[in-house]
């Protein structure tokens, strides 16, 4: 790996932070003192400093020479409301909630670059430093671009890495086109008549309804969707009664679906409403449909991927940078993504062996309350992120 010298330098110093923000967590549109945190840091290394985007964002700005050339670099800042399980010294000290994502890892990382790009200026152009509040969510991203990000700090092009659990250190992984799929919620209420449940035919019984549902809406994937195409229609709750001798009256359904494009997803919710509300009927019952699309699919920019895998093959070897492997789950980058052109690629964060005593039970992953973030990728991030937006403002245009 081809590290920088300086990075190395502070890696000390940036771990330290880190921990710090890992110790006090904060969710979504409330990072306030993490925003006070990476707002005094960029302004002690004589980085102006834009507050108040998405409201908690902040946006450093590094501008060298006179080229109107810029590009962006974003670090999400956000934790996530679950009860830690490390006991180690930099472990939550806010009950409920943690920084079980490595939220607090990608804005070091960013940090220890933006640091170094102060410092040397290796670049003519402006470095667009974006730390992101509510990844988790809350939409931060679509929230920042609501506030004019795009029209205040103008860019050719965006950038933005997760670190990855069972991805090896000294490694990366990224794809041209859909790499993290849309995240969607439903919500159907089946309305019956409530009755006792020795006399099921006084009443309108809403479970067989709803069960039948939960079935039926596996057939689009099966039989509506083309098989070529990817999507998941997963019923995570179902709650219905009060009795074990009480037919309720209703049965209230939720879950998520997930797609890689619009096209598939739309076909989703026009058939789920079908079936809902005909299979409702089916029953005599009636129902309420609900659908609400968060975050759309991220999909690379072919030109920006083809560039950071090259980059990156520069500092790690081109063996070290493998194809990701497109994941179900939803990142709001996607929303950046669907304005300017740009690459999302994941770092990797290794096995879990990082983790000495104090770490609790269970595996190192994402959203888990034993995961902790990887300091060892600080400097080998912060280069990564050195590395592309020197070689972008030098890249001929």
């Amino acid at each position: 790996m081809r590290l920088i010298e300086s990075i190395l330098a502070d890696a000390a110093a940036i771990t330290t932070l880190r921990r710090d923000i890992h110790a006090h967590p904060e969710l979504c549109f409330e990072e306030q003192r993490t925003s006070d945190l990476i707002a005094n840091a960029l302004e002690s290394w004589g980085i102006p400093v834009h507050r108040g985007l998405g409201t908690t964002g902040v946006v450093g700005i590094i501008q060298n020479g006179d080229s109107p050339r810029a590009l962006g670099l974003r670090a999400d800042i956000d934790a996530l409301p679950i009860t830690e399980r490390n006991t180690f010294p930099h472990a939550s000290k806010h009950a409920g909630k943690m920084h079980a994502c490595g939220h607090d890892g990608h804005t070091a990382m960013l940090l220890a670059a933006a640091k170094h790009l102060s410092r040397h200026r290796n670049f003519d152009g402006t470095v667009y430093l974006i730390f992101q509040p509510a990844e988790e969510g809350g939409g931060g991203a679509r929230e920042m671009i609501k506030d004019g990000l795009f029209e205040r700090f103008p860019m050719e092009a965006v950038f933005g890495t997760h670190n990855w659990p069972g991805l090896a250190v000294g490694q990366f992984a990224l794809k041209s086109g859909p790499c993290y799929a849309s995240s969607n919620e439903f919500k159907i209420t089946v309305k019956g008549k409530g009755a006792h449940g020795a006399m099921p035919h006084l009443g309108i019984d809403p479970v067989p309804a709803a069960c039948q549902m939960v079935t039926a809406f596996q057939t689009i994937v099966s039989r509506n969707m083309r098989p070529i195409d990817t999507g998941v229609i997963s019923v995570t709750m179902l709650h219905t009664g009060e009795a074990t001798n009480v037919i309720p009256e209703n049965c209230v359904l939720e879950g998520t679906v997930r797609t890689f494009t619009t096209e598939v997803l739309d076909l989703i919710e026009r058939r789920m409403k079908t079936v809902a509300e005909s299979t409702a009927a089916a029953f005599e019952c009636s129902c309420e449909f609900e659908f609400v699309r968060n975050y759309p699919p991220t999909i690379n920019h072919e030109a920006e991927t083809a560039f950071a895998r090259r980059v990156l093959g520069e500092v790690v070897g081109a063996d070290n940078v493998v194809e990701f492997e497109p994941t179900m789950g939803a990142e709001d980058f996607s929303y950046y993504l669907q304005h300017t052109p740009g690459c999302y690629f994941m770092i990797g964060n290794g096995d879990g062996a990082h983790r000495h005593g104090g770490h609790g039970l269970g595996p190192c992953m994402l959203h888990n309350p034993s995961y902790d973030f990887n300091d060892d990728l600080i400097p080998l991030g912060a280069t990564a992120w050195v590395r592309i937006a020197e070689a972008w403002l030098k890249t001929p245009r």
